[in-house]
């Protein structure tokens, strides 16, 4: 479990790595001085001059970040961010973000390459006969735990989540006979659930998704095209679902139900889950993610690459710069409170996730 986690965090970093890659890419690209490329963040413990950029590994390992000269202030130089043409700098703003969307064509690609199994809910799956039923959480001294059943095990007999739901709610208790697919073996077991459980953990201890193999191998030549296409299709999942709960929100309807919200620890736990159901549905949920993040950060809120491009867009259709007053103070008023809303995602759904993982890892 703690490889996992490492795996996880790791993979993480790596996304906010390429991420400010691609900012200094298309700067170098375009002759922009680039001061400093920075692994984690500030204080330096170390770091190397290469020409005019100091690459640094830093001390706090939460992602990466990229100093382009000129960027914060006007500089009237050549060298100089502010200095370029407008649509220079909107292809520099763009480039992090579409370094997420290109990591998640070619992950995708691989993913199609081995084929993956994916959750697909209870409900009816066109064009898929078969699923599983797979356990992806096991609550540690649960009767589950007890009873030997680990995660990846595939429940024999049972098609939708619910219906075992149901079952063991009815037989709270008793010992029900199980049978469980684990590496190809099949094995009989038997588990009672609790009549009484603590919060959250249910009778027997364990997480269930309902899998399909709906993402199947094809050749690479293929994989290519079905990677791109499906990352096309998930962006259009993923702002579907980011506009419904904006407009729930600001509509008064409150936050969606099945909306998830989590910052970097919460996004490090579902990572390692996901890596515990095997590489391709690791690999899967990071192309997922590399999607999110790229819409994420493409809104038009200043802190982000969106408020930067927002400030250009605006400097392109007036022909006149947006005040470097304006917008400093805009991007910081933004960043406290998306440091403010941050800090209420880890309070308010991190920690309780980060409790429960540990509990179940120990």
């Amino acid at each position: 479990m703690f490889f996992t986690l490492i795996i996880a965090f790791l993979s993480l970093v790596f996304l906010m790595i390429i991420h400010e890659f691609g900012h200094f890419f298309v700067a170098k690209k375009f002759g922009v001085k680039v001061e400093e490329f920075g692994i984690g963040y500030p204080p330096r413990l170390f770091g190397k001059q290469f020409g005019d950029t100091l690459y640094s590994i830093n001390l706090i390992p939460l992602g990466a970040f990229v100093r382009i000269y000129g960027e914060e202030t006007g500089v009237d130089d050549y060298r100089s961010f502010s200095n370029l043409a407008v649509w220079k700098r909107i292809l520099i703003c763009l480039g992090g973000v579409l370094v997420f969307w290109l990591a998640s064509m070619v992950i995708f690609s691989v993913v199609y390459m081995i084929g993956v199994d994916i959750p697909v809910g209870d409900q009816d799956i066109t064009g898929v006969n078969t699923t599983a039923v797979r356990i992806v959480a096991v609550q540690k001294n649960s009767p589950a735990d007890i009873a030997g059943l680990q995660i990846g095990d595939e429940l024999i007999g049972v098609n939708k989540v619910a219906d075992f739901q149901k079952f063991v709610q009815d037989n709270k208790g008793k010992s029900i006979a199980l049978q469980v697919k684990r590496n190809g073996s099949t094995m009989n077991m038997s588990v009672t659930p609790r009549v009484d459980y603590p919060p959250g953990e249910g009778p027997t201890g364990i997480a269930l998704e309902r899998m399909a193999n709906i993402i199947q191998k094809s050749p690479w030549y293929q994989a290519i095209f079905y990677g791109v296409i499906y990352t096309g299709k998930i962006t259009w999942q993923a702002m579907a679902g980011i506009y419904h709960t904006i407009s729930s929100f600001f509509l008064g309807k409150g936050v969606p139900q099945e909306a998830q919200f989590a910052g970097p620890i919460g996004i490090t736990i579902f990572l390692s889950q996901a890596a515990s159901l095997g590489a391709g549905f690791f690999l899967y949920f990071i192309g997922s993610l590399s999607v999110v993040l790229a819409l994420f950060n493409i809104l038009p809120i200043p802190a982000l690459d969106g408020g930067k491009l927002l400030f250009l867009i605006i400097e392109g259709i007036s022909k006149k710069p947006v005040s470097v007053r304006i917008e400093q103070t805009l991007t910081i008023i933004f960043f406290i409170l998306l440091i403010t809303a941050s800090i209420f995602v880890t309070i308010k759904f991190d920690v309780p996730r980060a409790i429960e993982f540990w509990k179940a890892s120990l």
